[in-house]
């Protein structure tokens, strides 16, 4: 399961059934879940600590030190899921002390080829990141997201649960839950992400219900605040404006809008 040439640290732990190809490198402090599986020319630094079935294919760094210029050699970590597909030559940074310690990806996401993932950040479930696609330092990516080719996201920005980010669009705002973001000046909205909704099964009044906060939001001509206040009484029939409403009041770097 253990290609001869793969350098392991006698202090990872490895769990059962795992593969780790040729020349792949595990560093210190480093746990691998059981039914991974760790290509060739892989290098995986500690802390880290990786879930059970993953695929981790050629070329991919995990674990290296973050990418800040005050950091200083701190401990700090990674900490990956289960069931993700990582492809050639992803980056994953670990944390900082500022940002909490940790760089985490949760469950059953794929980062295709290139992809970069900053130092805190913290990644849902099910998300996709589509080649050359990246994310800054201390930025939140919520369940169902996919993120097109060649897009990103600035520092600390929070992109809500199933959005949807088209090819090349760069964020520099925060994205509600359930939209669809377009490349044009920087990343502007343009309506709702209502096919992955539909494939996820999403019942129409659930949809209903969305387009009506979106209207309310984007294209009422109301002020935030108005919007808001509408978005309240909105929320009293239905989970899912709640959800954009917790996310509204959750927003540091302001909505795009």
């Amino acid at each position: 399961m253990i290609h001869p040439t793969a350098q392991i640290d006698p202090s990872a732990v490895i769990g059962a059934n795992v593969r780790i190809g040729a020349y792949t490198v595990i560093g210190a402090d480093v746990h691998i879940g059981d039914g991974t599986v760790i290509g060739p020319h892989v290098v995986v630094e500690g802390p880290t600590r990786i879930g059970k079935d993953n695929r981790i294919a050629q070329f991919a760094s995990l674990g290296g030190d973050p990418q800040d210029m005050k950091f200083s050699g701190e401990r700090t970590e990674l900490v990956i899921g289960d069931r993700n597909l990582i492809r050639e030559f992803v980056t994953i940074n670990r944390g900082t002390p500022e940002g909490g310690g940790v760089t985490r990806i949760g469950n059953d996401n794929w980062l295709l080829a290139y992809v970069h993932v900053a130092h805190d950040c913290t990644v849902g479930n099910h998300t996709i990141f589509s080649n050359y696609s990246a994310l800054a330092g201390h930025v939140e990516v919520g369940d169902w997201t996919v993120f097109s080719g060649y897009s990103g996201a600035h520092q600390f920005c929070k992109i809500g649960e199933h959005a949807f980010i088209a090819m090349g669009c760069l964020l520099g705002a925060d994205v509600p839950p359930f939209l669809m973001m377009a490349n044009d000046q920087g990343g502007r909205p343009r309506g709702l992400n209502t096919t992955g909704l539909k494939r996820r099964g999403f019942e129409p009044e659930r949809i209903t219900a969305i387009k009506r906060a979106y209207r309310t939001l984007y294209t009422s001509g109301l002020s935030l605040a108005e919007a808001r206040e509408q978005l309240v009484v909105q929320a009293k029939d239905s989970e899912d404006v709640r959800a954009m409403l917790d996310f509204l009041d959750r927003s540091e770097r302001g909505l795009a809008r």
